[in-house]
């Protein structure tokens, strides 16, 4: 964020920001005083996704005869699920709602503060502080561990790949009724005490897992974060937001793989349609010098998968709303005024005039 600070007096006043394409307004201090923007609503739509990775073990094939576990695929696969859909709002600037702050002696000394892409966020007073989304940052994975380590030496000296699934069946089985007897107190060789007690069945469930994992296979799973930008300028009837496939993860939006994800938007009209012949009578009188500020109408944002509706929230949508004058008589050196906007709406969030003394 950067502040501007106008050691100049100033009178607020509407410029015409009818631009030509190849000479784009920038916002920031000019020659004339300050150009800024007002906001409008961008709804950022979060999706988590879960990968999960199966590699099946070397004894996948005698899963079921020498452990009695069922359906152990001897494929590796790679699969893929949406575990949550979050959306959130933010602003950014309407570059169709371009006005500027002119410099004039006559007018009370202002602080104006703009956000980095020109958007006015408060005026004699500190903006609010725009809380930005954290980066995502997956768990620290588990060091792979090597379940051969844990072979003794008659199953590495076997024959064939059978007998080694049979000798290890035979292992998994010993280290379950060793943790069984500590458990109940009836071990040959019982810890002194219950810290060294936990050690022990901790360091037997751990080789448990692992030489099971030679018949069950591993399961990793990673969670991975996409985000999608809307900006809507007009009403959506799901329209498609993204297509989603078990097995391939995010895919082309014309790929049918994927099932489509759908997205609405609808305009709550909560502020009135304006009045335009009211609104050209206003123009041509003096009274118009001041600071525009957005009349956000709401929107309301639903995700849909097929007809089950996943997310919905409400957030204001100052595109679907109006812009309004405030009165240069607020800005005079009768009053010192403090002005703060919603960085999201552009609509005003609080608004103080003080006397000076």
């Amino acid at each position: 964020m950067r502040r501007i600070l106008i050691a100049l007096s100033l009178i607020f006043c509407q410029i015409s920001m009818s631009v030509a394409q190849t000479t784009p307004y920038t916002p920031g201090v000019t020659q004339e005083g300050v150009v800024y923007f007002l906001p409008k609503t961008a709804i950022r739509i979060t999706l988590q996704i879960e990968k999960t990775t199966y590699t099946p073990g070397d004894f996948a094939g005698y899963a079921q005869r020498y452990m009695r576990l069922n359906n152990v695929s001897g494929k590796p696969s790679v699969t893929y699920r949406v575990t949550t859909i979050r959306q959130s709002a933010f602003g950014m600037a309407d570059t169709t709602k371009c006005y500027a702050v002119k410099f004039d002696p006559k007018s009370v000394v202002a602080n104006v503060a703009l956000a980095d892409d020109g958007v006015l966020l408060a005026l004699n007073g500190a903006p609010s502080t725009v809380v930005q989304p954290k980066p995502f940052v997956p768990a620290p994975k588990k060091a792979a561990v090597n379940p051969r380590r844990f072979l003794n030496e008659d199953i590495l000296a076997a024959g064939s790949t059978a007998k080694m699934a049979e000798l290890t069946a035979q292992e998994i089985y010993d280290i379950r009724e060793s943790k069984s007897l500590l458990i109940k107190g009836q071990a040959d060789f019982m810890p002194k005490d219950g810290e060294q007690l936990r050690l022990m069945l901790a360091q037997l469930t751990a080789q448990d897992e692992v030489l099971t994992s030679m018949f069950a296979g591993t399961t990793v799973r990673d969670t991975l974060e996409q985000d999608f930008i809307v900006c809507p300028e007009r009403q959506l009837d799901r329209q498609p937001l993204f297509r989603f496939s078990r097995w391939l993860g995010l895919v082309d939006s014309d790929d049918l793989s994927g099932v489509p994800y759908f997205i609405s938007i609808d305009n709550l009209n909560t502020v009135p349609p304006a009045d335009r012949d009211a609104a050209a009578k206003s123009k041509k009188k003096k009274s118009d010098d001041g600071l525009y500020v957005n009349v956000p109408s709401k929107m309301r944002v639903t995700i849909y998968c097929g007809n089950d509706q996943l997310s919905q929230a409400e957030y204001p949508a100052p595109q679907f709303g109006q812009v309004e004058l405030l009165s240069a008589d607020l800005f005079n050196k009768r009053f010192t005024t403090h002005l703060w906007l919603n960085p999201i709406s552009g609509a005003v969030e609080r608004l103080d005039a003080e006397q000076p003394k």
